[in-house]
């Protein structure tokens, strides 16, 4: 009897050395359950777990649940969270370098797009590096189009309609078509536009799939503007501490999360759109005035881009440009 005792009791505390060892990190997200976005966090988290055994778990709170998308960032960066995922083009005001993949109209495709992604990734890692984290992986969204509740057939009509922004090139746009920018997370779209708050906005097929927007809205014009990538980022500390087999196994992972959301984001464009289509609103290429506008618009932002980030910009672009 002494002896199955101590064997017991060796036995808790080996389980009890293993539920020490092991970690959670708590991972936000600013978009529901039901976005791919998160979805794919979920699988993220869950090849974590396997490759490292248990040892590292991650627990996604998407919907803005556990902090809402403009404060993940900085819950990231601080520490308050070890990991989490943002739209790091809504913090270009901070560094221009975050807003490159929302210039309008230089990547429009998910190739270009992944060209650009190649020529911003080093310079971004080391920019976020020196903001105390470490970047992961990150996945582009759907071609952004424009939004609206009346047909538009120039930048004109545009004028004084309440524009949801959530970063600072879908502010500057609102602007230069003399349309009102409202700031309006993610999560709170549904209720700005029952609410008459927002009356347009532009993203892509997915935000206005998961907002059911065609309860409010009945246009929406596939003007491609950019594809915007979320990124998931960690804190650095976190990862410093991390033993080499569980960071390869996070590399891992990571890898085959932006692989597989992005195969996930092109193969649900169109699905989003027939979505659209399906609950009544229109989907359209914009008429040629309207392009004409957006594209002098888009025009103007680059300049405007390239000036603020300086020559680590051009250098971004040029080489872009290259590839």
């Amino acid at each position: 009897m002494k002896k199955l005792n101590a064997l017991a009791g060796a036995a808790a505390l080996a389980l009890g050395a293993g539920a020490a060892a092991a970690e959670t990190w708590e991972m936000p997200m600013a978009y529901p359950d039901s976005n791919f976005h998160t979805e794919n966090g979920k699988e993220f988290a869950t090849c974590v777990g396997e490759r490292t055994n248990g040892e590292l778990e991650i627990v996604v709170h998407g919907g803005g649940s556990l902090f809402k998308g403009d404060e993940i960032k900085r819950a990231v960066q601080t520490g308050q969270v070890l990991i989490g995922e943002r739209l790091l083009s809504a913090h270009a005001n901070e560094e221009p370098l975050f807003g490159a993949d929302s210039i309008p109209f230089l990547a429009t495709s998910y190739e270009a797009s992944d060209k650009l992604w190649q020529a911003t990734r080093p310079p971004l890692e080391e920019l976020l590096d020196s903001q105390n984290m470490v970047l992961l992986y990150a996945v582009p969204w759907p071609p952004q189009g424009l939004y609206t509740k009346k047909e538009l057939n120039s930048a004109a009509d545009m004028e004084d309609v309440k524009f949801r922004s959530y970063n600072a090139a879908t502010a500057r746009m609102a602007e230069l078509m003399e349309a009102a920018p409202v700031q309006i997370e993610a999560a709170e779209l549904s209720q700005a536009l029952a609410t008459g708050v927002a009356e347009s906005f532009i993203s892509s097929g997915s935000t206005g799939y998961d907002s059911k927007v065609w309860e409010q809205l009945t246009h929406w014009y596939e003007v491609n503007a950019w594809l915007p990538r979320n990124h998931v980022l960690v804190n650095k500390p976190a990862w410093e501490g991390l033993d080499d087999a569980t960071r390869t196994a996070l590399g891992e992972c990571a890898a085959e999360a932006e692989a597989r959301g992005t195969a996930k984001s092109e193969e649900l464009n169109d699905w989003y759109k027939e979505q659209l289509v399906a609950n009544g609103m229109t989907v359209t290429p914009p008429g040629d005035q309207l392009r004409a506008d957006l594209e002098a618009i888009g025009a103007q932002m680059t300049e405007e881009w390239l000036a603020a980030a300086g020559d680590g910009g051009k250098a971004v672009i040029d080489n872009y440009k290259s590839m």
